[in-house]
């Protein structure tokens, strides 16, 4: 990856350009995410898949297929991204859906691309239609129409693009259309990770930042980083914090679990809002079901919040499930929270 970091212009269309920050401000920000596959921990089938792809596409010199990442945030499809550029040696764009308000501005975007250029855009289901039509030729045909004038003297014109790369990554792969979707030649889907590869994300993090760590305070901080790298990185630095201000500055066991007390993380990752979720669903709506809407209102937070950032890991640990009637929860939930267990479950 390059020196410089992309950020946003003051263009108001919302379109990236290379910004170059100062080295050190760039080495912060950058400094816990791989650059290469082989420093990629987990998802071991999609990095095959990727390194496969690349080392194909590489041996016939052409760039690789448009790429669909989706997930659940915070699970490496942004890194996924740059580690692809990084291995082909490539230049990447970065956008995101609801920056591309209009056709023109995903042209302008296009027209500037280099051959093998790779174009991010992050959320790809928030694009507006229009924008997104503007798209189907741009990856299928790499050329883009533009018509001139109006009624009986209107014109079209199709204008040739480089050969470039678009990488989509979305949490909400439902609400992207069947055109779209079906023009990405490579489809991968990041699932949580499992504690022991948290363990060595943590261990790296660990010795990136220069923070002395036992194992069992890395197995604790993984066990409550709700499987999502992003959040392992997150509460290292809290800790961090804590043992450097409470302590000698040495993370154990008991560090861990002190310093996510205060942060509200319980000892399988349920933060406040997740608990208040799950208390919601039982003592207001009797365990469910219940509609997602009943539950944003009662706890005045937003429908989009709880879809993508609270169900996800409830529904992979089994603490409530999705109905056709809505959302219930389960007996672990019950039991988790010191809830009397309901004589339904039995």
């Amino acid at each position: 990856m390059s020196d410089s970091i992309l950020s946003y212009s003051s263009d108001k269309k919302g379109i990236l350009t290379e910004n170059s920050l100062p080295d050190d401000q760039a080495q912060e920000i950058l400094s816990l995410r791989p650059e290469r596959f082989c420093d990629y921990v987990g998802q071991a089938e999609t990095v095959e898949t990727l390194g496969i792809a690349i080392t194909a596409a590489q041996k016939r010199n052409e760039p690789i297929d448009h790429v669909l990442f989706h997930g659940p945030p915070g699970l490496g499809k942004t890194t996924m991204a740059h580690i692809i550029a990084n291995e082909m040696g490539s230049k990447i764009h970065i956008t995101s859906g609801p920056a591309l308000e209009k056709g023109g501005d995903l042209i302008g975007i296009l027209t500037h691309l280099s051959e093998g250029d790779i174009l991010f855009i992050d959320e790809i289901h928030r694009l507006p239609k229009i924008v997104e039509e503007f798209l189907y030729p741009a990856m299928e045909d790499f050329a883009v129409d533009f018509v001139f004038d109006k009624g009986v003297h209107a014109r079209s014109h199709r204008y040739r693009l480089k050969r470039f790369v678009l990488i989509g990554t979305t949490t909400r792969v439902g609400l992207l259309s069947a055109p779209l979707r079906d023009r990405f030649g490579l489809f991968r889907s990041l699932d949580f990770y499992s504690e022991p590869d948290l363990v060595k994300i943590c261990r790296r993090s660990a010795a990136l930042l220069k923070i002395m760590m036992d194992e069992d305070g890395a197995k604790e901080l993984a066990k409550r980083s709700r499987g999502t790298p992003r959040i392992v990185n997150r509460l290292l630095k809290r800790v961090r914090d804590y043992a450097q201000v409470r302590g000698d500055g040495y993370i154990t066991k008991a560090i861990v679990e002190a310093s996510l007390s205060l942060e509200g993380v319980d000892d399988i990752g349920l933060t406040n809002l997740d608990r208040n979720y799950l208390k919601t669903i039982i003592s207001y709506y009797d365990g469910g079901p219940v509609g997602i809407e009943a539950i944003s209102a009662t706890l005045q937070e937003e429908t989009d919040t709880l879809v993508d950032v609270v169900e996800p890991y409830l529904l992979k640990i089994g603490m409530v499930t999705r109905t056709s009637s809505g959302r219930k929860a389960s007996e672990s939930a019950y039991r988790h929270l010191g809830f009397r267990v309901q004589k339904t479950f039995f």
